[in-house]
């Protein structure tokens, strides 16, 4: 297969080896906004490196998009409009006009997108899913999800990011739809700036909470933050009436138990570091939802995250940013009534 791909950034670097390192890729193609970055990153991985318009005009098999988040939406319509199946990492864009749009291209067009939410890969989540449906925990009652960065990403990054919501806690609400099978119906969120003076000039919050509320009345909550400097933590608590189940929690889980019989545990066992960052944690998902990528690509599997995936995931985000910004409950309800105003415009329907 010749594939190609769009951005050569931390994503998109850790996207072309795991495809150069591929059986079923022939022929690596990149490109990148940066000319040079293209060509560091192709060189390493004795690949191809090209402008965007020239790797969409030489029509490779796929292409995987991971460049700078408000360049994904074109990026996504282009593709679709020159008929390639496309893999774009989250967001599809960071307001509902956006995604609505690009997700309207690929309708039109009648192509293949999937979308990168890799906790859906990861084996923790993915046995958590099974054993929910197997009924070990009993009823679903509530559901709690962690995100905290071991530090905040570049200032200038902040104001392209969609903010903590769209841009990390994104994550959680899909992974929250997808373990449980439940639609998130209504939230209510927070958020504060004790940090960097930098998320308050960006209108966004270095660290957020939100109660969902799901159908069938389960309760979750969700928090991140961009200040952990014990490592990289993402969690989820599943607790039912039977059982209690819990993603993230291992070796190398940043966290210290304060207990006294922990204690001698802890000092007698250095184990294994503390995650550093998101690609050491979810190496493995991101590596397997490539592969799934190009399997679906061969016909070989069904989509496992579609566009309508990542407008679901982000009508959450976007209903916590009102909740945050009014102080009120916002029913998910107000922002697909949004998103089908958006469809209405492009005469396309996505919701």
């Amino acid at each position: 297969m010749r594939i190609g791909v769009l951005g050569a950034g931390r994503m998109g670097a850790f996207h072309a080896g795991t495809l150069a390192a591929h059986p079923a890729v022939g022929e690596l193609v990149i490109a990148d906004a940066d000319p040079e970055r293209a060509r560091e990153v192709a060189k390493r991985l004795n690949a191809v490196a090209l402008p965007v318009d020239r790797l969409l005009a030489g029509a490779p098999d796929a292409v995987v998009i991971a460049s700078a988040t408000a360049a994904h939406a074109g990026l996504v319509a282009r593709a679709a409009r020159a008929g390639i199946p496309a893999f774009c990492e989250k967001p599809i864009a960071v307001d509902l006009a956006g995604t609505v749009a690009a997700l309207d291209a690929v309708t039109r067009a009648g192509t293949l997108l999937q979308v990168g939410f890799q906790r859906r890969f990861d084996a923790g989540y993915a046995a958590a899913r099974e054993a929910l449906r197997d009924g070990r925990v009993g009823r679903l009652h509530t559901v709690r999800t962690v995100s905290s960065d071991p530090a905040p990403p570049p200032a200038a990054y902040v104001p392209l990011s969609g903010g903590l919501y769209r841009d990390c806690l994104i994550h959680d609400f899909d992974i929250v739809r997808w373990v449980t099978g439940r639609e998130v119906t209504e939230v209510y969120a927070a958020g504060t700036n004790e940090g960097e003076e930098f998320f308050r000039a960006a209108g966004d919050a270095d660290t957020a909470a939100a109660l969902l509320t799901l159908e069938g009345g389960v309760l979750a909550t969700a928090t991140a933050t961009r200040y952990h400097a014990a490592g990289y933590d993402v969690r989820m608590e599943l607790a039912g009436t039977a059982e209690q189940l819990v993603v993230g929690v291992g070796p190398r889980a940043p966290l210290t138990s304060v207990e006294p019989e922990s204690q001698g545990e802890r000092q007698a066992a250095a184990g294994p570091a503390r995650w550093p960052g998101f690609l050491e944690r979810f190496a493995p998902a991101y590596r397997a939802e490539l592969d799934a990528f190009l399997r679906v690509v061969r016909g070989e599997l069904p989509n496992p995250c579609e566009g309508r995936e990542a407008l679901r995931a982000l009508l959450v985000a976007e209903a916590c940013e009102v909740s945050r910004r009014e102080r009120r409950p916002v029913a998910v309800a107000e922002m697909e009534a949004a998103a089908r105003a958006f469809a209405a415009e492009v005469n396309g329907v996505v919701v």
